[in-house]
């Protein structure tokens, strides 16, 4: 007996991709996937310190969202940082 090879619907939205994929094992669906090679830069060093104020609540939500998606504040906000400036410069940041 045959394994039947199950296609990967198209998603109107990305709420209803992820619901889908809530409910379904992504290995039933790997011959219809392809693989990149990707590349991660060395980290860098994180020598320099930024202190910055921020209000009791916008904190309590920084900390909910990195939470949420499994990073630690810091992390989260030095990401945001980093996206602000590459969607700014239009380059890679050094």
């Amino acid at each position: 007996m045959s394994k039947k090879v199950k296609k990967i619907p198209l998603f109107k939205d990305l709420t209803e991709e992820a619901r889908f994929w809530d409910t379904h094992d992504v290995t039933d669906y790997l011959d219809e996937m392809g693989f990149e090679d990707v590349n991660f830069l060395p980290q860098q060093p994180k020598d320099e310190i930024l202190t910055i104020r921020l209000e009791k609540k916008l904190k309590n939500l920084l900390v909910k969202k990195a939470k949420r998606i499994g990073i630690n504040p810091s992390s989260l906000t030095r990401a945001w940082i980093v996206e602000k400036f590459l969607e700014e410069n239009k380059k890679k940041y050094d």
